[in-house]
C-alpha cells in the first residue's frame, strides 16, 4: 500500500502530535478505548463496502532514524476467529501551505475481510488513513492555538475583582462610619400564617378546618369501617334454606292417600267379577 495526503498544517505539528499516544488515539476515527489499558487499545468498526466487522486489538506508533514514523497494529474480530495485523511507515515533508505524507506498509489479515474484494478493502483503508491523518492535524492545531479571548477575559475579570473589592472596601467605611450594622436575613421576623389565625387562641379549628377534615378523613374513615372486606377476605355467605308453604307440606301426605285409595277401590271391584 502507497498512499499521499496533503494536510493544511506544517510538519512539526504533526510529528508532536504523533509522539503523543493519547492524541493519536483521539485521533482514530470510531476508536472506543479500554478503561485502564494502553491509550491506542480498544475496538474500531471497520466498515468495508455494505459489510461492517468490529475488531479489538492494540496499535503503537514509534518514531524512526529518517525522521519518520512506524505504526504497528494488530487486532482480532469481536464476533470471529479472523485478524487483522499491519505495518506501516509515514514520512513528513514540508510543502507550501501545509505537509505531505507519505504512508508506506503491508497488511496481513484473515477471516471476513479477506472475503472481501481486494479493492474495496484497499478503499476502505485509505478512507481510514486520510480520516485519521485529518483529525491528527486538527486535534494538534487546537493544542498548539490558545483561545483568542483568554487574555481580554483574563483582564476583564482582574478589572471585575479590583472594582469589587473598592466597593466593598467604600461599603466597610460607611457602615463603620454609621455604627449601625444592616439586619441580617435570619434576624428578620416572619408573620404568622393567616390560616392559623384564632385557632391558637380558642383551641378549635376554625370551621373551614373542621369542614375540610370531615370531609377528607372523616367521612373517607367512616366508608372504610363499614364497607365490606372484598377479594380473599370477603365473607362467604350462608347457604338459604327454602321454607315450603302450608299448602305444599300437606299436598304430598294428600296425594299418597289418594293414590292408596285408588288401589284399594279397584282391588275390591276385581274380587266381585
Amino acid at each position: 500500500m502507497e498512499h499521499q495526503v496533503f494536510l493544511p498544517a506544517p510538519a512539526e505539528q504533526l510529528r508532536t502530535a504523533l509522539a503523543d499516544q493519547a492524541r493519536v488515539a483521539r485521533a482514530v476515527p470510531g476508536l472506543q478505548q479500554d478503561a485502564g489499558a494502553e491509550p491506542i487499545t480498544g475496538r474500531l468498526k471497520l466498515r468495508v463496502g455494505g459489510h461492517s466487522v468490529t475488531y479489538r486489538g492494540t496499535a503503537h506508533v514509534t518514531p524512526r532514524e529518517d525522521g519518520g514514523y512506524a505504526v504497528e497494529a494488530d487486532a482480532a474480530e469481536a464476533r470471529g476467529t479472523g485478524s487483522v495485523t499491519f505495518s506501516l511507515t509515514l514520512r513528513l515533508t514540508d510543502t507550501e501551505g501545509g505537509c505531505t505524507v507519505t504512508a508506506e506498509g503491508t497488511a496481513d489479515a484473515t477471516g471476513r475481510i479477506a472475503e472481501l474484494p481486494e479493492e474495496t478493502v484497499t478503499a476502505a483503508a485509505t478512507r481510514l488513513l486520510n480520516r485519521f491523518l485529518e483529525a491528527l492535524a486538527a486535534n494538534g492545531d487546537e493544542q498548539q492555538t490558545p483561545p483568542a479571548d483568554a487574555d481580554a477575559d483574563a483582564d476583564a475579570e482582574t478589572d471585575v475583582d479590583a472594582d469589587a473589592d473598592a466597593d466593598a472596601g467604600g461599603d466597610g467605611d460607611a457602615v463603620s462610619g454609621a455604627g449601625t450594622p444592616h439586619p441580617s436575613v435570619f434576624e428578620t421576623e416572619v408573620p404568622p400564617p393567616s390560616l392559623d389565625r384564632g385557632f391558637t387562641d380558642t383551641g378549635d379549628p376554625p370551621a373551614e378546618a373542621a369542614h375540610a377534615r370531615r370531609t377528607m378523613i372523616g367521612r373517607s374513615a367512616e366508608e372504610v369501617d363499614h364497607a365490606p372486606p372484598r377479594g380473599r377476605y370477603a365473607p362467604v355467605p350462608a347457604p338459604q334454606t327454602v321454607a315450603g308453604s302450608t299448602a305444599l307440606r300437606w299436598a304430598a301426605p294428600a296425594a299418597a292417600l289418594a293414590l292408596a285409595s285408588a288401589i284399594v277401590v279397584s282391588r275390591a271391584l276385581r274380587r266381585r267379577r
